[in-house]
């Protein structure tokens, strides 16, 4: 893994500008902020919120408010409510998120999260 210094800083999110992502149903709103090697976002999916697609991307998902599902490719069915994390490397266990009432969550991801050959 090569070591990407970031210097200190903080991240205002109130000012950091929201993007819409269309879901199978309802609307994913992504506050992104990029460094080199690393992806941080804010993330809060609607009411009745459905994935598109299978996700093979590796993340560290924290559950900010709210409860959803996190399906797993092999059926398998992962509830995280307010307070949990999941962490997943890239290419190895595609999922998905769903939830009834929405939610709002931290993602981080980037080059440490990918995959060893």
């Amino acid at each position: 893994m090569t070591n990407k210094n970031i210097p200190f800083q903080s991240i205002d999110w109130t000012k950091v500008q929201k993007t819409e992502h269309m879901g199978e149903t309802g609307i994913a709103y992504w506050q992104t902020t990029q460094f080199n090697g690393l992806r941080i976002r804010m993330v809060e999916y609607s009411k009745d919120y459905f994935a598109n697609h299978w996700c093979e991307k590796g993340h560290i998902v924290q559950c900010l408010e709210g409860t959803f599902v996190s399906e797993l490719k092999n059926g398998e069915k992962v509830t995280l409510t307010k307070g949990m994390t999941y962490v997943v490397s890239d290419e190895f266990s595609s999922h998905r998120s769903i939830t009834k009432d929405g939610v709002k969550l931290l993602i981080i991801d980037g080059d440490f999260l990918k995959k060893n050959e």
